[in-house]
């Protein structure tokens, strides 16, 4: 796949200079660049790498001194690391896989495949599944029964959607994904110890052993358009109602999604996320890394939390939260610093006692 520099500027809308008939194959990181390669020098620290390579051009910051670096050409963007996503999908590989089903998958006669589907090795269609236009369904993928899934998605090697799972079109689920397991829902035939603890905050009463007994999940689960989840990320199904993720959502690996809540649009949910059920999680929210929400709480439009922040209650609308339990970031890292200086506050206080005992002993 080649493309001249003055394509590649057309397609992202920036600004190409230099020998723009210059052809380029692929990108790489300034100082491994090859003469054919684009180099990725977009902020000054890369820039400073060039040298130790040997491309002829680079992506750059829009006011970059591409010249000084003996660059023969240089696509300029103002937002560089923007039009890293549209670079990225100009160079990703095209699929190898043609389309058509694999002769060691198992299609149902009863599940609609829409054109130009391709359906890998081993994978399992369950009666009446429906699978739209353009998707990619790789090896060992199980779509359950009744499940629908909309045009162009790509579903990476052993994903697991199950029966009457809906989702939209462009979704893409990485390695290992499952979408519609049981939800995490078990109860004791009498008021249990962790009842009692929710509303004592910490007193168990009298321990009396019982048995779990499972609730079933009778719902499913609803995906928007242009939704990805990271290799082994989970959604679970509702118990009743179904467990909902609006478009545009963004998981990281590993993300947890219990039964019952429900998703906004355009929500990145980094990896380790865990959401507890009956959650409700508002617009443009961005959970950092192993953040952890407790169930049936609000988490508002365009709140942010920081990695390894535990919410407890409820977040208002446009909040930045960190910490355990969180709290508004400026006031966690205030507490910090505080924290940090116990050690010495504890020293200047032993002082004082000591200061004082003395005195009072020569009264």
């Amino acid at each position: 796949m080649t493309f001249t520099i003055a394509q590649i500027a057309q397609a992202l809308d920036a600004t190409a200079v230099g020998d723009v008939s210059l052809s380029i194959t692929s990108v790489a990181e300034p100082a491994q660049a090859n003469a054919d390669q684009l180099a990725l020098a977009m902020k000054p620290e890369f820039a400073k790498t060039l040298p130790d390579g040997h491309a002829l051009a680079a992506m750059m910051c829009a006011d970059a001194d591409w010249q000084g670096f003996g660059l023969k050409a240089a696509i300029l963007a103002p937002r560089p690391r923007f039009a890293m996503a549209g670079l990225s999908a100009m160079m990703d590989p095209a699929p190898s896989e043609p389309a058509g089903v694999h002769p060691s998958a198992v299609v149902d006669q009863s599940a609609v495949l829409g054109e130009n589907v391709s359906i890998g090795a081993l994978s399992v269609i369950e009666a009446g599944a429906s699978i739209g236009a353009g998707s990619r369904i790789g090896a060992q993928v199980f779509v359950g029964r009744d499940a629908q899934i909309g045009e162009n998605a790509l579903l990476r090697e052993g994903v697991k959607i199950a029966a009457r799972v809906r989702i939209g079109a462009r979704f893409i689920a990485q390695p290992c994904a499952v979408v519609g397991g049981d939800g995490f829902s078990f109860v004791t035939p009498e008021e249990g110890a962790v009842e009692r603890v929710r509303g004592s905050l910490g007193d168990q009463g009298d321990l009396n052993v019982q048995s779990w007994v499972r609730i079933h999940s009778l719902g499913s689960v609803r995906i928007g358009d242009d939704v990805e989840l990271g290799a082994n990320a989970c959604v679970d199904r509702g118990n009743v109602r179904d467990t909902v993720i609006g478009n545009g959502c963004k998981f990281d690996n590993l993300a947890q999604i219990g039964h019952n809540v429900t998703i906004g649009n355009d929500c990145m949910i980094c990896a380790q996320v865990g959401v507890a059920g009956s959650t409700r999680i508002g617009n443009n929210v961005v959970l950092g890394g192993q953040t952890g929400v407790s169930d049936n709480v609000f988490v508002g439009d365009n709140v942010i939390t920081g990695g390894a922040t535990k919410v407890l209650s409820n977040v208002p609308a446009g909040r930045v939260m960190l910490g355990y339990p969180a709290v508004k970031m400026d006031k966690q890292i205030e507490i910090h610093k505080l924290l940090r200086r116990l050690p010495r506050l504890f020293a200047d206080v032993a002082g004082l006692q000591k200061g004082v005992s003395k005195t009072s002993g020569s009264d």
